[in-house]
């Protein structure tokens, strides 16, 4: 049973974590904001809004297969190379297959040249997975994390049942930077934000709004947001603002409290988790901005002393967040918590940050089973 791309919203095949699509003449796009956004949001934002990080096909089936073709388009800054294109299959929310390729399009960036670009094409590819248990099952196939995806088709055994999924688990919001994106991991459900949705004694509904470098607390995220059903909702903001150097102390608390404000207009009494930053060696007590090296490590470039002043460093922008949490827990906002980020990941776990900036996959996953075990399995949630 062959089903296009243009057939796949008419036949019970649902796109959580997606909000939007590019329609394509050979193919559908995912996008994980609303499409009113798109006139706000700015070009270099666009291309990671269009990674899938936590966008999954959800269906129950009979099938003794599932079959998906695809076309992929990867990024990569040299020396480093593309990483793989991975994709899990996960079934009745427990058991996870995985498929990995090296193949589709490639986009080689310009490490000395900002903007500029080579677009390495490939061919489509089909990955399939096989021998899947017999009688209706729930399947979440997890798209790539880390590269655009055109759906082309999906492909099931002649005559099965195709059945829309109603998931009743807890919706969780989380809104974050690379550190949330998580193009590092070695899988979708790799990245910390699906581990610890997998890994609390609850599981939860994950909507990613993890924008590689693009968290800067814009109001048209606040806004996607607080139009969105949740049970508890996270922010894990304030590296990209060092690393960008986009924001001083005098601006950082009234943008996070009109964020929050937000928020509150949709999400009255919903858990709110505000996590700060995790470690970053050269941020900790420098400010922005934040560049990597020859070598491919970040660090801090330090700038005219006068013109720092209210420069953001990780410890100042931590104890904003906990003293801006505070304010509005004594102001009436009981269901607002603070979370520090070096819990999560500190100077201890240094040595699964191989950029200085950026855990690795190991990283990633401690992060999630953390999170899920201060949160999911503790006093937050």
């Amino acid at each position: 049973m062959l089903i296009n791309h243009s057939d796949l919203f008419g036949v019970g095949i649902q796109f959580p974590g997606a909000l939007d699509f590019d329609q394509r003449p050979a193919g559908l796009s995912p996008r994980r904001l609303p499409a009113w956004t798109r006139p706000q949001v700015p070009d270099v934002m666009d291309v990671i809004v269009r990674m899938p990080s936590g966008v999954r096909l959800s269906l129950a089936t009979d099938s003794a297969f599932i079959e998906l073709r695809v076309q992929s388009t990867r990024m990569f800054t040299p020396p480093a190379v593309p990483g793989h294109v991975s994709f899990d299959l996960m079934i009745n929310h427990q058991d996870i297959r995985h498929a990995q390729v090296d193949a589709g399009n490639s986009i080689q960036l310009n490490p000395a040249r900002s903007g500029d670009f080579e677009l390495i094409r490939g061919e489509a590819y089909t990955i399939r997975f096989d021998d899947l248990p017999a009688g209706v099952n729930q399947y979440e196939l997890w798209l790539p994390h880390n590269a655009f995806m055109e759906i082309r088709s999906v492909r099931l055994a002649n005559n099965s049942v195709i059945q829309p999924v109603t998931d009743d688990r807890p919706r969780w919001l989380h809104y974050g930077s690379s550190i949330s994106h998580c193009m590092e991991a070695d899988s979708p459900t790799g990245t910390w934000p699906a581990v610890a949705a997998y890994a609390g004694q609850q599981q939860v509904n994950l909507q990613s709004f993890g924008f590689a470098g693009q968290c800067h607390l814009d109001q048209f995220v606040a806004r996607a947001m607080r139009d969105l059903p949740a049970e508890l909702i996270s922010l894990k903001v304030g590296i990209n603002l060092v690393n960008m150097d986009s924001m001083r102390e005098r601006v950082f608390p009234s943008a996070l409290h009109g964020f929050l404000d937000t928020l509150r207009e949709g999400h009255k009494q919903t858990p709110i988790i505000l996590v700060s930053p995790i470690y970053c060696p050269s941020a900790e007590d420098s400010p922005g901005p934040t560049l990597p090296d020859q070598d491919g490590k970040f660090r801090t470039h330090e700038g005219n002393e006068r013109l720092r002043q209210g420069a953001l460093s990780l410890k100042r922008i931590r104890e904003l967040m906990a003293e801006l949490v505070s304010q509005r827990n004594q102001a009436g906002d009981a269901n607002l918590r603070y979370l520090d980020g070096l819990e999560l990941f500190g100077e201890a776990d240094a040595a699964d940050l191989p950029d200085l900036l950026h855990p690795n996959p190991a990283g990633y996953r401690r992060m999630g089973e953390r999170f899920a075990s201060r949160v999911f399995n503790g006093a937050y949630f």
